[in-house]
């Protein structure tokens, strides 16, 4: 019999545990073949969310529960559930049911008879979501797939299934600023994508505004590309080049027409220009060097507040 591990972070998500709770059992009972432990990371919720998990735990030996000291984050969430788990095959999920637990059975087929390491999945439909977001999120995905050599498919979720190979693999990738997308590509592995269409969350409300998005897509292009600093670099050589250009312009002007006091506001144009791409390009290098900052303070990734699992430790 193996063991199959299901992590499910959760932040401010009462409404939908008794879902998915119901539904990862269900799943259970269909491979009553296999042994579960379902592991629920409590990620500094400010609602009811750690009380629901204690009521479903002193009802199910097989829920064991994580509780940070504050929030920290999905990705430490994740961090913390691999970690601790002990299965031989370990799946991530969402709480809000978006991550459909049915897939689970199919996925196990792949990884169970060694032909795959991983099963990831992957939306092929955004239908639910505004517009302008998944505008912007495709367009993140083909921006990040043309700079790095990490593969990251468009619409791939953090929902996979995973052998013990492939699990210890990524733990052992202690870094603090985390992008787990990139992360799972970089270790490698032999990959089975499954797609699905997009699913509506069962209850409550989605804790992913436009600007953390926008903030973890930074996040994953500066932990997995450093493209940014050649477009930095490339910026320097072109706009020095134009400088020496237009020094030789103006010292032929003068000596052929003088030295006429014109052009100011043409001139207060480029000075602008030039002081903003140079700002920019400041600004790259500060994610870089904010990310190298975080690194070297050796923090942990996440505290533990309270949990049910023996010989528990923070990282």
């Amino acid at each position: 019999m193996n063991l199959i591990s299901l992590i499910i972070p959760c932040y401010n998500e009462q409404e939908a545990l008794p879902f998915i709770y119901k539904a990862i059992v269900d799943v259970a009972l269909q491979m009553d073949e296999q042994g579960f432990e379902f592991i629920f990371i409590n990620d500094g919720s400010t609602d009811n969310t750690l009380n629901v998990i204690k009521e479903i735990s002193g009802a199910d030996i097989r829920v064991k529960y994580i509780s940070f000291s504050r929030n920290f984050g999905k990705e430490a969430a994740m961090y913390a559930g691999l970690t601790y788990s002990k299965g031989d095959y370990v799946a991530i999920l969402d709480a809000d049911l978006q991550d459909p637990p049915s897939l689970l059975l199919e996925m196990y087929k792949y990884v169970s008879n060694n032909e795959y390491d991983s099963v990831a999945t992957r939306r092929i439909t955004r239908e639910g979501e505004p517009p302008i977001r998944s505008f912007f999120a495709r367009l993140f995905y083909k921006l990040i797939n043309k700079i790095s050599k990490t593969d990251i498919v468009d619409g791939a979720r953090d929902f996979r299934l995973m052998n013990r190979k492939m699990v210890n693999s990524i733990i052992s990738m202690g870094e603090y600023n985390r992008f787990s997308k990139g992360i799972f590509g970089w270790v490698g592995f032999k990959t089975k994508w499954l797609p699905f269409v997009n699913v509506e969350r069962v209850a409550g409300e989605t804790k992913w505004s436009f600007w953390k998005l926008f903030l973890y897509s930074l996040e994953g292009i500066v932990a997995f590309t450093t493209a940014p600093l050649a477009l930095s670099s490339i910026f320097g050589f072109i706009f020095c080049i134009l400088a020496f250009i237009f020094l030789i312009f103006i010292v032929v002007r003068t000596l052929i027409w003088g030295d006429p006091a014109q052009g100011w506001p043409s001139l207060v144009c480029i000075i602008l220009f030039i002081g903003g791409i140079q700002l920019f390009c400041t600004g790259i290098l500060g994610q870089y060097l904010s990310r190298t900052y975080l690194e070297t303070k050796k923090r942990p990734i996440f505290i533990v507040d309270e949990d049910n699992i023996e010989d528990i430790k923070g990282f």
